[in-house]
């Protein structure tokens, strides 16, 4: 791989990205792509990347990028464009017709047999493309309004059964628009601006593309699953198989802006295709269909019976497609799980009605079985099912799971490892899984693809990459310089900072429970190793024989003021750390710990499992006390390079960094979302201070009331104890977790309600912003060339430093891409940085290097982080978030009493930047914790 040399970095390196050029420059081996999260801009249900119809303004972005010659952003004179066809390969005009099946409300399914209907496939004509809800594409116009009937059951040579409904739909269709891929043309060839018009064309483009894999394949968003795939078993009844992701950008490339296609592997969790009961059984975890059987049945309360908690497991199951072979194998019968009964076969009676002797008689579902098809049922007690065919009962043990059905709901802890292992590969399987997924979607014989004369040149795209000069990172004794590898260890380290305050007044608890016996002479040998490793790495410990005492994990928070005030006794003194041994990674007993330390008494604290005091290793200690550190105000390290060194660095003007990040319910489960904001507490941005709250529902973008809440007296903090009272010159907002369509909103929203904020101390405040947005929900990845070593890991990965800005970015929009990290296992994920705002006038090479080298001040790490620290620390706050709610499960309390219980309730409603079911819902607000001793200012939760 070639390099050639940069006044600020190592070298340029050639790497290789998984996308495909979509053009008429099909000659070309160097093509491009951009990527984003999906989202939902346009009237279908699927619509293109977002990104395509946002334009900033140029005082807006900061998108003057000085790696490119000339503006970046398009002109904003009026549109003049040649109409003429889209000069990218495309053979005609397309044009959109507008489609109203039935009256609005029939089902997906419903729909897609009526869009294939033979009555009017034959009306039509070939090539048409339909998004499944209300758009439709064709190279012809209709020249009148289509008005037809569709008689399914006449449609599929089936006469109507006798006592149904007839099983007729109409259809209307009409012309309602042509799509302009001249408009598209002028875009990219930047005469004019992103409009409406270049948005139902890359809409057009993108269903193109996934017309004829969604007709192939199990699709599920912009990703597809063949079947008869190698599949791994994720436990309880799940199961995982590669497929393919596809999407279509709009990207940076020397010779100009192209559509591109962004093809990648996909990780699915299904529904394992097995017998229905042995699914059922998996997913309770039982050991066989006894143990199933009696996990099924009611439970007795004072209240009376109600459903288990295996029962209410079942419910996962609705609307899974199930095949019953009972009338034999020539018989494919599938039906569509409604609901599960209380009854069993025995007990579920239904009357049958006897046409040889017209006569009825009730009978039980296990009798109907035996008589009618001579099967005996093995396992009469477990409870039927309902169907969505009116008056279907079914017993388990005679369905099977119909394959490639999605498992959309939250995998448990064994599940996600096991998922994990299956989804991490090296770079060369990942490739080489890419291959194969390029074989499934084959575009040289999509004949969709060849009908709208779209040609794609499935060549990888290469992209010119830098690799930025690592710093160095500063220990109390001394710096390390880990160079290219991204290791260093702490052996013979001392902290920059260690605890200012000496440790006298903290105690330890056992927590006792499952697993074994905490033995004392073990857990006293671990404190004195831990102390003593602590005091090695420069710790101050006063008392090193902390109270101690065993209390059972049943009710941990009892534990906890015991702990607490065994520890104030001890040393007269209010506590400034407890530690917990635990013996489990029971979240339950872990919530409640947190709650009650943070929550009621205001004091730090450190949770450790008992299998790692047993083994008593080192290594383990010297991580736990980096953040053993951070908790008592201390600091593990911090980055010095070319660019942040002396009084000219990048903190020689007083700077706050902020980071935020919202964290949302399970899919399918409802509950608050939680927001986080950490704020910088010393002049190097090395300690966060965070705050939490809840968010409204599923709602993406913060608060103006918990901006004010959360943010105020952290940035009081700051100017009491760092600015000297004087407030900063320049704030970086670091945003997690949004996607492009919602860039706007965090400068209309979110940007402003802190400014607002700031304008309440002085009216005259104008700090500059610069605004970035970290994301890793993205499907690019890079290949550093086997030909060049110097480039790549052992495993093949980028190296730490490694930064893109062209070919894989937004042409007009300042974005790139840096590999921060040293990639463990698999292949290195880039983290995709977006520039809203640049007031401050800071430089691309400035941003790029602060990122880079503050990866490596991560205070709880001995190796760079893929993201910006603010925001990695946002993001453990907000998921931390939920042990200061009340409700969470092991809360032991009431929310409306008590000395934890929660704040009072607010109500949020939907804002702009939401997502669609922000209905207005009531959510107790967090409990507060105390300020005392300063816990809100410190990094407890670390």
């Amino acid at each position: 791989m070639p390099t050639t040399a940069s006044k600020h970095s190592q070298a340029k390196e050639q790497v290789s990205a998984q996308e495909s050029s979509c053009g008429d420059d099909l000659s070309s081996s160097a093509s491009a792509s951009h990527l984003g999260s999906a989202v939902s801009r346009a009237s279908s249900d699927c619509p293109p990347p977002a990104g395509f119809y946002q334009s900033f303004p140029a005082n807006l972005d900061g998108n003057r990028d000085p790696m490119d010659v000339g503006e970046r952003n398009p002109p904003t004179a009026p549109l003049v464009v040649i109409p003429r066809n889209l000069d990218l390969g495309m053979g005609a005009w397309s044009t959109v017709h507008g489609v109203n099946i039935g009256s609005g409300i029939e089902k997906r399914g419903l729909v897609m047999s009526i869009w294939k209907s033979k009555a009017l496939s034959k009306e039509l004509g070939p090539g048409w493309i339909f998004d499944g809800n209300k758009l439709a594409w064709s190279l012809t116009k209709l020249e009148r309004e289509l008005h037809m009937l569709i008689d399914l059951d006449a449609d599929k040579g089936r006469p109507t059964r006798p006592g149904t409904r007839e099983n007729t739909h109409r259809i209307v269709m009409k012309l309602t628009n042509t799509v302009r891929f001249e408009t598209l043309t002028a875009y990219l060839q930047s005469t004019c601006t992103f409009d409406n018009a270049c948005l139902e064309a890359i809409n057009f483009s993108d269903h193109l593309l996934r017309e004829l894999p969604s007709q192939k394949y199990t699709q599920i968003k912009r990703s597809f699953f063949a079947r008869g795939q190698d599949r791994s078993s994720l436990g309880g009844g799940v199961e995982a198989f590669k497929g393919v992701y596809q999407s279509l950008r709009v990207a940076h490339h020397i010779s100009g802006p192209r559509l591109s296609v962004n093809v990648d592997v996909a990780n699915g969790t299904f529904w394992t295709a097995s017998l229905l009961h042995v699914a059922a059984r998996e997913l309770c975890r039982a050991r066989d269909e006894a143990a199933l059987i009696n996990a099924l049945r009611p439970t007795n309360t004072p209240k009376g019976l109600r459903d288990s908690a295996a029962f209410a497991l079942l419910k996962r199951f609705r609307k899974l497609r199930v095949i019953c072979k009972h009338r034999g194998a020539q018989h494919r019968d599938e039906h569509v799980i409604d609901k599960f009964l209380p009854q069993n076969a025995r007990e579920y009676e239904f009357e049958l009605h006897d046409k040889a002797t017209n006569t009825r008689s009730k009978t039980s579902l296990y009798n109907y079985f035996s008589l009618k098809y001579s099967i005996r049922l093995e396992f009469p007690d477990l409870p039927v099912f309902r169907t969505t065919k009116k008056g279907t009962v079914l017993p388990m043990e005679l369905c099977t799971i119909v394959q490639n059905q999605r498992f959309p709901f939250k995998m448990d802890d064994r599940q996600t490892a096991n998922m994990i292992k299956f989804a991490v590969t090296p770079p060369a399987e990942r490739w080489k899984a890419i291959e194969h997924g390029l074989n499934m979607l084959d575009w040289e014989n999509d004949n969709y693809l060849k009908n709208y004369g779209m040609l794609i040149n499935p060549a990888q795209t290469q992209v010119k990459a830098r690799l930025l000069q690592n710093p160095k990172v500063q220990f109390g004794n001394g710096a390390n310089d880990p160079r290219t590898s991204g290791r260093w260890d702490l052996k013979g380290k001392k902290f920059l900072r260690p605890n200012p305050r000496p440790l006298k007044s903290w105690g330890v608890c056992v927590i006792t429970g499952r697993g074994p016996t905490a033995d004392k002479a073990t857990v006293d040998r671990f404190i004195q190793e831990f102390v003593k490793i602590y005091a090695g790495h420069g710790g101050h410990v006063e008392n090193k024989n902390p109270a101690m005492h065993q209390y059972p994990s049943h009710d941990a928070g009892k534990g906890v003021e015991e702990t607490w005030n065994k520890a104030g006794n001890q040393a007269q003194a209010r506590p400034q750390i407890l530690v917990f041994i635990v013996p489990d990674k029971d979240s339950a007993v872990y919530l409640r710990i947190k709650r009650s330390c943070e929550c009621r008494y205001g004091v730090v604290s450190q949770v450790m499992q008992y299998a790692h005091v047993q083994k008593c290793q080192a290594q383990y200690i010297s991580n736990v006390c980096m953040k053993f550190n951070a908790k008592l105000g201390g600091t593990t390290c911090r980055a010095i390079g070319t660019k942040s060194a002396g009084a000219t660095g990048l903190f020689s003007v007083p700077t706050v960094c902020i980071g935020a990040d919202v964290s949302h319910a399970a899919p399918g489960m409802v509950g608050a979302s939680m927001a986080a904001m950490t704020v910088s507490t010393d002049t190097l941005c090395t300690r966060y201070a965070a705050a939490c709250e809840t968010n409204g529902q599923r709602l993406e973008m913060i608060t103006a009331k918990n901006i004010e809440g959360m943010l105020k007296p952290l940035l009081q903090h700051w100017v009491g104890n760092v600015g000297g009272g004087r407030f900063p010159k320049r704030i970086f907002y670091f945003r997690d977790g949004v996607s492009e369509g919602q860039y706007q909103h965090v400068l209309q929203q979110e940007v402003r309600d802190i400014k607002a904020l700031l304008r309440t101390a002085d009216p005259k405040l104008d700090i500059p912003f610069v605004v970035l947005v970290a994301s890793k929900r993205h499907h690019i990845r890079f290949f550093p060339k086997a030909s060049d070593a110097s480039a790549a890991d052992r495993n093949g990965n980028p190296l730490p430093g490694t930064l893109v800005e062209t070919g894989v970015t937004h042409p007009f929009e300042n974005d790139f891409y840096l590999c921060a990290h040293a990639a463990i296992k698999g292949t290195a994920r880039p983290v995709h940085y977006h520039v809203l705002l640049n007031e401050a006038n800071v430089t691309n090479e400035e941003l790029q290097t602060l990122l880079y080298e503050h990866s490596y001040q991560y205070i709880r790490a001995t190796t760079p982080v893929s993201l910006f620290p603010a925001v990695y620390y946002a993001h453990l706050a907000s998921n931390r978030a939920k042990a200061h709610d009340a409700n969470v499960e092991g809360s032991g309390i009431v929310p409306s009493s008590g000395s934890e219980s929660g704040g009072g309730s607010k109500k949020v409603s939907s804002q702009t930047g939401g997502s669609s079911d922000d209905a207005s819902v009531d959510f107790p607000q967090l409990m507060p914790m105390p300020n005392t001793d300063g816990i809100q200012s410190s990094m407890w939760y670390i």
